[in-house]
């Protein structure tokens, strides 16, 4: 890996790209061209120590998945991904699992949904994009470890999952997702060790994978206990992203009601960390 190489890389695609290119505000006191460095991290979703570090070639190799998101914040062309690739000594493969890259423009799309909490899911159901609505509604993905991202893994083996009022529902709905899944990638080592893990760890989930059931309903009205603001009762919309297997959902609120005065609140407070404490009795392992 040539670190040197690498650094001014990643500093000249930085440099070349202006704030609004990314939809963000460009400031009074922005002392240097192009996005700071914590813009960076912010949209490749690492944080801005480790991509410092990459700057200052004092960074240990990046993960398919950091060269992912660097590729995506910096808007890299395919010449320049597969120059980033070589430079990080670590050549693109195909992928045999569930894409966990997002496409930019649905990440366009998260950002210009002010109203709406909206995330995205592979198909392993774990969380790889969110806005920041979704952050103060559930809580800041990118400060959990990358198991805790998963919705289907937290569901049946905690921790909490935002007081779902559907969360019995939910994990059901998830555990034949997951079936679906496993069948359309029977290679994937990370989904075969997520499964194994709820098979050995929930009663619950062991007993519906042995169903061998595929098609669950959806759910369309739900309730997260927040605790800052109370119960926020949401409409749940999903949009499929066919060609990368994966789905965006969109919580919103009506008009006029109680839990828009929530959201408001939420955007105005933002994040707030729920504990397990919380959310003792939601576990589907109950």
């Amino acid at each position: 890996m040539d670190r040197r190489e690498l650094a001014g890389f990643l500093r000249g695609r930085r440099e070349r790209i202006s704030p609004a290119d990314v939809g963000l505000p460009a400031g009074t006191r922005r002392r240097t061209p192009g996005l700071r460095r914590e813009e960076v991290a912010r949209l490749a979703y690492i944080s801005t120590e480790y991509y410092t570090r990459l700057e200052q070639a004092r960074g240990p190799r990046p993960s398919q998945e950091v060269l992912a998101g660097l590729t995506r914040a910096l808007r890299l062309t395919d010449v320049e991904r597969d120059h980033l690739h070589r430079l990080a000594d670590a050549p693109l493969v195909p992928s045999t699992g569930p894409a966990r890259e997002v496409r930019q423009s649905i990440l366009d799309l998260l950002r210009r949904l002010p109203q709406a909490a909206a995330i995205v899911l592979s198909a392993a159901h774990e969380v790889i994009a969110w806005n920041d609505l979704a952050v103060a509604l559930m809580e800041d993905f990118s400060a959990l470890p990358r198991r805790e991202r998963n919705f289907v893994r937290r569901a049946f083996l905690g921790p909490h999952l935002y007081g779902l009022s559907d969360v019995q529902q939910f994990a059901h709905s998830s555990a034949l997702r997951l079936r679906a899944a496993a069948a359309r990638y029977p290679g994937d080592a990370d989904l075969a060790e997520l499964i194994a893990d709820l098979r050995a760890g929930s009663a619950e989930f062991a007993r519906l994978w042995e169903q061998h059931d595929v098609r669950a309903e959806p759910v369309l009205r739900k309730t997260f206990r927040h605790p800052v603001v109370g119960p926020v009762t949401v409409d749940c919309d999903v949009l499929e992203i066919s060609d990368r297997d994966q789905q965006v959902v969109l919580y919103t609120v009506a008009p006029g009601s109680a839990s828009e005065e929530a959201f408001r609140l939420l955007s105005v407070i933002g994040t707030q960390r729920m504990t397990p404490e919380d959310d003792a009795p939601s576990r589907a392992t109950r």
